[in-house]
């Protein structure tokens, strides 16, 4: 097995604010960690080099005048003077030219894969993209890198369905809009609700033909892994069996950890390199591994940058990185996930949903878990 890392200091060169969460500290904190365990040393690890978006495939998913806004935004700023594009998100002088690579590096990683240079890939990349919409930039986002990456995938590379998990503690509004009537895009999304950005809830299911091809799983604050762990298991587990994907995109929003200073879910290490681990099984039982990851949110940086270590060991196939962190302190009440897994099965007419026969290769082990009638 080969995962491809795709990453260049030129992401340090998005300019926010000091105080600012989605800072270069970030990067910095992750690599470093990387480096510390070996990880960019291992020899199934393939470094490669992200390149720029062009105008074309970022007009794929967003309009020509929100593109040339952005670059007119960057020729605007000053070292020291940013453009403010919405309450918190903010161009540099070389911010344009910076979220174009972001989003190119996403489509090293498809071509990477789907040539079968890699079985997998994993994007470190800022500023972040599963907020921005087609014609606006939001929550520190400036292009759309999943979304791009799934539209190029299609195109470049004749993939004819493509799954995007999401499990960045806040909803992609952006990713869901940019296919919400697209049957050939499914989307799934665990977030905290009600948060940031108001978008996701159970009964946003697509529309038209697109109508069962997204998945929304609201989760209330203090949710832990069980909670998570149910609703990949037996919610978003059956709707993948349901879509089929022929690739699967990950955005990789590691600030569902405890100690993250924006949300107020409680996952850990261990708990977010689970859900990685389904999703890289998932990808495994329908796409010969093709699975592309690219960074989200995560602000607390020794925490993101375990996790990122823990994630990208789990993609190597290799033993554990360990957790410096630690687990969340215990808390006195836990949250019915019963009542939560029920509505999302019921809304996603998934009660009873008899599963497919596997495909071909390797298959979760949890499959032999339900009973025939369930999922």
């Amino acid at each position: 097995m080969t995962t491809g890392l795709i990453y260049d200091d030129i992401f340090l060169e998005h300019a926010v604010p000091e105080w600012h969460s989605e800072n270069p500290g970030r990067l910095r904190a992750i690599m470093a960690l990387l480096a510390e365990r070996g990880l960019l040393a291992h020899p199934d690890l393939l470094r490669l080099a992200p390149r720029p978006a062009t105008d074309d495939e970022l007009a794929a998913v967003h309009t020509p005048e929100y593109i040339a806004s952005v670059a007119a935004a960057a020729a605007q700023a000053q070292p020291g003077y940013l453009t403010c594009l919405d309450a918190d998100t903010f161009v540099g002088p070389r911010s344009a030219e910076v979220a174009r690579y972001a989003a190119g590096a996403a489509l090293v990683g498809i071509d990477a894969v789907m040539a079968g240079t890699v079985t997998n890939a994993l994007a470190l990349v800022r500023p972040p993209g599963h907020h921005a919409e087609p014609d606006a930039a939001m929550g520190f986002c400036l292009f759309n890198n999943v979304a791009v990456a799934a539209r190029y995938a299609q195109r470049a590379h004749g993939v004819g369905k493509v799954l995007i998990i999401d499990y960045d503690v806040h909803h992609g509004n952006g990713t869901q809009h940019m296919f919400y009537d697209d049957p050939t895009i499914a989307y799934c999304s665990v977030h905290q609700a009600p948060f940031y950005p108001g978008t996701g809830q159970y009964d946003e299911l697509g529309e038209g033909p697109a109508k069962f091809t997204t998945c929304n799983a609201p989760v209330p604050a203090e949710s832990e892994l069980e909670l998570y762990d149910a609703i990949f298991r037996e919610v978003f587990m059956p709707f993948t069996d349901r879509f089929r994907p022929d690739l699967i995109l990950l955005s990789a929003g590691f600030d569902t950890h405890w100690r993250d200073p924006l949300a107020q879910v409680r996952l850990d290490v261990i708990g977010q390199t689970l859900l990685t681990y389904y999703v890289n099984q998932w990808a495994k039982a329908y796409c010969g591994g093709k699975l592309v990851a690219v960074l989200e949110g995560g602000y607390n940086h020794e925490a993101t940058a375990n996790a990122v270590a823990a994630s990208l060991a789990l993609l190597l196939g290799v033993a554990e990185s360990p957790d410096t962190v630690g687990p969340p302190p215990p808390i006195n009440f836990r949250w019915n996930s019963e009542a939560v897994i029920g509505e999302l099965r019921r809304v996603q007419e998934l009660v009873g949903y008899r599963r497919k026969p596997r495909p071909a290769g390797p298959a979760p082990d949890e499959w032999d878990a339900p009973d025939e009638d369930g999922a």
